[in-house]
């Protein structure tokens, strides 16, 4: 007599093997998960019901494929209503992702958030800091401009209303997903969890804006925000990964508003390649501000980016006006706000 397959499996199989085969059957037998099925995966995740070679294999099969709109939305729900996102609050205008950690430059981005947050207009930023060795992470970098890191949602929420900026490590809202990220040593690649982790926004704020690396996940991220019913976001390639416009070079934006899919190019604002530094000084991030340093490439890199947040945020119709409102913001700052205390 034959044996059925389950006949000869001495155990049962493990709920989770399921989602591992669907991604991992081979180039013909896989398929991408649905997204309910992403939801059902990293909703086992994060509760721990999946053994830790069940959470590798999953991580990298789907870090081969590369993740779809459909998965990325699933995990994101999921990652919500584990962390009990969904009842947070706060009045945050403009979610700003910030993982990546820069390597060439430093990350002028920082001021051009400030910078809309001395307008008045409340930037949440949210991050994590140390998965890659080499990197400068925002966290770190905040006590160079004299700004403490937030400690809880509480504590964000009481600096929004005094500063419009907060900074909140991913380890303090979701402390499951900051374990996965801490993988990266372990496993020597990226995973799923640094992609969906832009696409969270804890506070739900209206408008959201991301940096990627890698140009394939712009469409992506796109595509998953509107999948999300994310009212405004947009995405672009970042310098060294961060939400940061490189003034070099020529920069598409790929944004959702309301459902509508919008791709918009930005012309580089500088025709020559500048040559990077031989070493990155946080210092200098304060000297910028302060109007101590003449560095053209990070002034173009701060209003530039800012100038692609106020179009996002809909306080310019047009790229120039956008521009034009961006510079006069840098020109009229408080240059004694922010600097080492």
């Amino acid at each position: 007599m034959k044996l059925t397959h389950h006949e000869q499996t001495p155990h049962p199989e493990h709920p989770f093997a399921e989602f591992i085969r669907i991604i991992g059957k081979g180039k013909k037998g896989s398929r991408p998960l649905t997204q309910d099925e992403a939801y059902q995966a990293m909703k086992m995740i994060l509760a721990e019901e999946v053994q830790p070679v069940q959470l590798g294999a999953f991580l990298m099969l789907m870090r081969i494929k590369e993740e779809s709109p459909e998965e990325l939305a699933g995990f994101v729900l999921a990652v919500r209503e584990h962390c009990n996102l969904s009842a947070q609050h706060a009045l945050v205008d403009l979610d700003w992702s910030s993982y990546a950690g820069k390597r060439r430059h430093l990350p002028w981005f920082l001021l051009s958030a400030l910078l809309l947050a001395e307008q008045g207009i409340n930037v949440f930023m949210h991050g994590a800091g140390g998965h890659t060795a080499g990197r400068l992470y925002t966290q770190d970098m905040l006590k160079y401009l004299g700004i403490e890191a937030s400690t809880s949602i509480e504590h964000t929420q009481q600096q929004l209303k005094d500063q419009h900026f907060s900074y909140l490590s991913l380890e303090q809202f979701c402390p499951k997903l900051h374990e996965i990220i801490e993988l990266r040593p372990l496993l020597g690649l990226r995973s799923p969890v640094h992609t969906l982790v832009r696409l969270i926004n804890p506070f739900n704020a209206q408008h959201s804006i991301q940096g990627i690396f890698h140009p394939g996940y712009r469409p992506v991220h796109q595509q998953a925000a509107a999948l999300l019913q994310q009212p405004h976001a947009a995405v672009l390639k970042g310098e060294g990964g961060e939400t940061e416009r490189n003034p070099d070079m020529e920069c598409l934006v790929q944004s959702v508003h309301h459902g509508e899919l919008l791709d918009e190019n930005w012309p580089a604002i500088f025709s020559r390649r500048h040559v990077k530094s031989e070493d990155l000084n946080p210092e200098e991030l304060a000297s910028m501000w302060q109007g101590h340093l003449d560095d053209e490439f990070a002034e173009q890199s701060i209003i530039g980016t800012t100038a692609v947040a106020l179009k996002l945020l809909g306080k310019a119709d047009t790229q120039t006006d956008a521009y034009k409102l961006a510079q006069q913001y840098w020109l009229n700052r408080d240059k004694l706000k922010y600097g080492p205390r």
